[in-house]
């Protein structure tokens, strides 16, 4: 490193965000992720040992898996390297290989390669790492927002150990804000700054989990806030307000979040709790979910959970799918709210769509012929053949009612539909059970 290298250097870390600059360098100053950091956890023994093999660390923004990977850098024997996934082309991974084989072969240390925003890597990439991984030349640490069963190849993950982090607890968070206002040579205690306990839980609740967050809304308030009489810099509710001015939401439309707030959204309307439903509907609707794929999955739920016990549901969850195609946001909340609200409460039956399950499992399981008597008699040769001889019109009986074999020979004993006693499908049920008991 030259002259203007380290002052280059230097200058990055005073002018570096406060995240940044109050990052924790020992386990000790790690706030939270106590699962996989306890002292009697594998991976703190693990880096307590320095016996780290590769590891993926997998969690939403802010939530330590640069820090964890910080952390071991200051703490192993071995020789630590970074690249981001964004921006490292071949060169760069051929030029770290190239330095970790150098680095085992002259001195017999191993390379720890830290990969921020692994998924980026596409599958090529990650092939070029395997082999160095499998022999040791290099200890894979990566680290990713999305489900790495998704993005991380096959080969990399049976070789690593996954650890997942979790969100920020809001007192973690309190704790970690307290740290970066009063911390001199770190953080912003050079600024005598202070926090009132209701600005200093409202930015531990707004972050959402988020670490970086936060501490980017209280550096914002410090820096741009004026001193006051007594000499100190008072973060209020107001700053704090202004510093933050929407929370955090946990919604990626291409990660877990995603799918485990649509799961939840489902399984609440399914599981007949409105508010529940209109808590994840709101979720979606803040995060800018897109308002089409919301009301599919109503119209789903709808026919698939709700189905004849209130037929009345499909229409209205179709409606509301056409009106939020033609209105748009804002107004589309209440018209989804609407449909959501209607479904959730609507009693329940999934013997609907039970039965196309069933039907399709004898379909792909039988071979069947349609009943001579239900064949078309219309097309040419048809009735020399004999097809629709024997065919009772139901509206020429009582009820538009008679009884006739309607399924193929094979299976004319069989049961598809298997309506409940609940809502208008008692009905149903008893429509066709008086019906079924007629004489022929």
């Amino acid at each position: 490193m030259d002259l203007f290298d380290y002052m280059r250097t230097t200058a990055m870390k005073s002018e570096a965000p406060l995240a940044s600059r109050i990052r924790p360098t020992t386990l000790e100053e790690i706030e939270g992720q106590q699962h996989i950091l306890g002292k009697d956890k594998l991976l703190y023994r693990a880096i307590r040992a320095d016996k780290l093999g590769s590891v993926i660390f997998y969690g939403p923004p802010g939530t330590g898996k640069t820090t964890i990977a910080k952390v071991i850098a200051n703490t192993t024997s071995a020789e630590f390297t970074q690249i981001n996934a964004t921006t490292a082309g071949k060169k760069d991974m051929e030029e770290v290989v190239r330095q970790a084989k150098d680095s085992l072969g002259m001195y017999g240390k191993r390379t720890i390669l830290f990969v921020d925003e692994i998924h980026r890597f596409n599958k090529g990439q990650q092939d070029y790492l395997l082999p160095f991984v499998e022999d040791g030349t290099l200890i894979l640490i990566g680290a990713t927002t999305e489900n790495p069963y998704f993005e991380v190849n096959g080969a990399l993950l049976s070789r690593s150990i996954i650890f997942e982090l979790k969100a920020l607890e809001k007192e973690e968070i309190k704790k970690l804000l307290l740290r970066a206002l009063n911390d001199v040579e770190k953080g912003m205690g050079a600024y005598n700054g202070v926090i009132e306990e209701d600005a200093l839980d409202f930015l531990a609740d707004m972050a959402g989990g988020d670490a970086r967050n936060a501490l980017n809304a209280l550096e914002l308030g410090i820096l741009t806030t004026e001193c006051a009489e007594d000499g100190r810099i008072h973060i209020t509710l107001k700053v704090a307000s202004e510093c933050i001015q929407k929370k955090v939401v946990r919604y990626d439309k291409g990660g877990d979040n995603h799918y485990d707030t649509i799961s939840a959204f489902i399984k609440s309307m399914r599981g007949s709790d409105p508010d529940a439903a209109v808590f994840y509907l709101a979720k979606m609707l803040y995060a800018g979910e897109d308002i089409r794929f919301i009301a599919r999955r109503v119209m789903i739920c709808a026919s698939e959970d709700v189905g004849n016990a209130d037929p009345q549901a499909l229409c209205v969850a179709v409606a509301a799918a056409q009106a939020v195609e033609r209105i748009g946001m804002p107004e589309s909340q209440i018209i989804l709210a609407h449909a959501v609200s209607y479904v959730a409460s609507a009693p329940k039956s999934n013997a609907a769509s039970n039965s196309i399950f069933a039907a399709m499992e004898t379909v792909r399981s039988s071979t069947t012929t349609v009943p001579v008597h239900l064949q078309d008699s219309h097309y040419k040769g048809a009735g020399k053949l004999g097809h629709g001889t024997g065919y009772l019109y139901a509206h020429d009986f009582p009820e538009h009612y008679v009884k006739q074999q309607y399924l193929p020979d094979e299976i004319a004993d069989q049961t598809f539909y298997h309506p409940t006693e609940i809502g208008y499908e008692q009905k149903i049920a008893e429509r066709l059970k008086r019906l079924k008991s007629r004489p022929s």
